[in-house]
């Protein structure tokens, strides 16, 4: 089965580097746990970065994100009037709220248009695999899943705020992730 002819290209061409790439869009990033927040909630006040979000997004085919991802999507307008899903704590924190969105809490991936936003980083693999499904049929999405081996079974049943224990989640809401 050979791959389909999407249409989709690369944003970036040329040699341009990827620290190129992130000062053009005033972005910033860093690699420490726990700082990611932080990091999020500077990028939806700058400008610069929700500019090139905007400018992005009139030649995507879908403009997707993962995880708090879809924060800077809202923030940059691109959500307003539409249904989006984001880390299930940052729903909690009413972080989509004030843009417009329709947050969802209870589904792993929401597409509203060409719109696809996830929600915790392991549902980044469930969108990848409805994109693939969209864009080269079932059958194809079938396959990369086979290839990936991708059949979760997790040693817990706490990857959802529904199914994890009150405690741990309470815990989350009120202290954060712990820093060791």
């Amino acid at each position: 089965m050979a791959l389909p002819a999407t249409g989709a290209h690369h944003t970036w061409r040329g040699n341009r580097t990827k620290a190129k790439r992130q000062a053009a869009a005033g972005v910033r990033c860093s690699a420490r746990p726990g700082q990611a927040i932080a990091a999020i909630d500077a990028q939806t006040r700058n400008p610069n970065f929700l500019m090139w979000l905007q400018q992005v997004d009139t030649a995507t085919t879908f403009t997707t994100s993962v995880c708090m991802g879809s924060v800077l999507l809202a923030a940059a307008g691109l959500l307003k009037g539409r249904r989006a899903t984001s880390h299930w704590l940052g729903l909690h924190q009413g972080r989509l709220d004030g843009y417009g969105v329709t947050p969802v809490d209870d589904e792993r991936v929401v597409t509203d248009g060409k719109y696809v936003t996830a929600a915790g980083v392991s549902a980044g693999i469930d969108m990848g695999l409805a994109i693939a499904g969209r864009l080269a049929g079932d059958d194809f999405a079938q396959i990369v899943q086979l290839m990936i081996e991708y059949a979760p079974e997790p040693p817990y049943a706490t990857g959802s705020p529904h199914t994890a224990p009150a405690s741990l989640v309470d815990a989350m809401r009120t202290q954060g992730f712990p820093h060791s």
